[in-house]
């Protein structure tokens, strides 16, 4: 069911109107912010076939046990999917997301909530200790709700996209969401685990949460909302973002959750001191027809040819 009353939102489970500063605008980074990529439509990696321990070295109880785990090849976006990329999509084909849509009706749903619109994270405040709320007007082309813009963040991961919209668009690009495996096996890139993105002089090596969530991000990778993609160094298979910046879709549902799927590789909220899931073995469920304005996807393709 689309927008229960009840969210299951990544890091937290609450009500919407009980969840919930003013969100910083997105991407307004410092001038310590890496130098990003020049994103393109179609840059995909190969993925060579291997083996790898899912799961390895869990820290919370869902993403046990690990596993030996054989992934065939695959092609994958080299980055998120951006709101460029899904404009040209909408413009192809007219595709209304579910956030511009009206819910359905729900007994007992506050006024607001019966309006098309999608969740927004705030920073609480003492008078408002919300995280989360649901804002009318939310979508992908005003992801913080009426008011805020893509304009100018073209290469900005899209947001505020459903599961079946993100279905929708690989459809029309001949693409599909990635199962769990092989998004974990991509972002592993046969490298170490490793607790915290950070690099050998303890710099971030992704956009995450840098303080004490959710009161203050102090920014230290260069961003405190959502970054360009690619402004952070590519894994060992070349692709960008694998971990911080947005959740990503993935095909699996989670048992846990009927009506969710999981996400993968945390985002610009998840911190040290809470929701510490900027690891590629971390997982979350999400409700499939809640987007956020922390939740994007990215495409996997069949192997090229010879590529086994």
């Amino acid at each position: 069911m689309r927008r229960w009353f009840i969210l299951a939102l990544p890091c937290i489970v609450g009500w919407v109107g009980a969840c919930s500063q003013t969100p910083a605008e997105p991407g307004d980074g410092a001038a310590t912010a890496a130098p990003c990529i020049d994103a393109a439509p179609d840059m995909r990696i190969a993925i060579p076939a291997g083996r790898f321990v899912m799961s390895e070295n869990p820290r919370y109880p869902e993403e046990g046990p690990a596993r030996d785990i054989a992934v065939p090849g695959f092609a994958m976006d080299a980055h998120e999917v951006t709101n460029v990329e899904f404009a040209a999509f909408v413009g192809a084909t007219g595709y209304v997301t579910l956030a511009e849509q009206d819910p359905p009706p729900l007994a007992g749903a506050p006024p607001e909530m019966l309006l098309p619109g999608s969740a927004v994270f705030q920073v609480p405040t003492a008078d408002d200790p919300n995280w989360w709320r649901w804002v009318v007007g939310a979508q992908w082309r005003q992801p913080e709700g009426p008011g805020s813009t893509i304009e100018g963040r073209e290469d900005y991961p899209v947001v505020q996209i459903a599961y079946d919209d993100a279905l929708a668009y690989a459809e029309w690009a001949g693409g599909a969401l990635p199962s769990e495996s092989q998004w974990e096996y991509a972002a592993r890139a046969g490298e170490p685990v490793v607790d915290t993105p950070l690099g050998s002089e303890g710099a971030p090596t992704a956009n995450y949460y840098q303080g004490v969530f959710p009161q203050r991000d102090l920014g230290e990778d260069g961003y405190e909302g959502r970054a360009p993609v690619g402004c952070f160094p590519a894994n060992g298979f070349g692709l960008y973002d694998m971990i911080g910046n947005v959740w990503e879709w993935t095909a699996e549902a989670d048992p846990r959750a009927p009506g969710s799927a999981v996400i993968k590789g945390g985002s610009f909220l998840c911190a040290a001191n809470y929701c510490a899931r900027y690891r590629p073995s971390a997982r979350q469920f999400q409700e499939r027809g809640l987007g956020t304005n922390h939740i994007g996807f990215r495409l996997v393709y069949p192997a090229a040819d010879g590529q086994s």
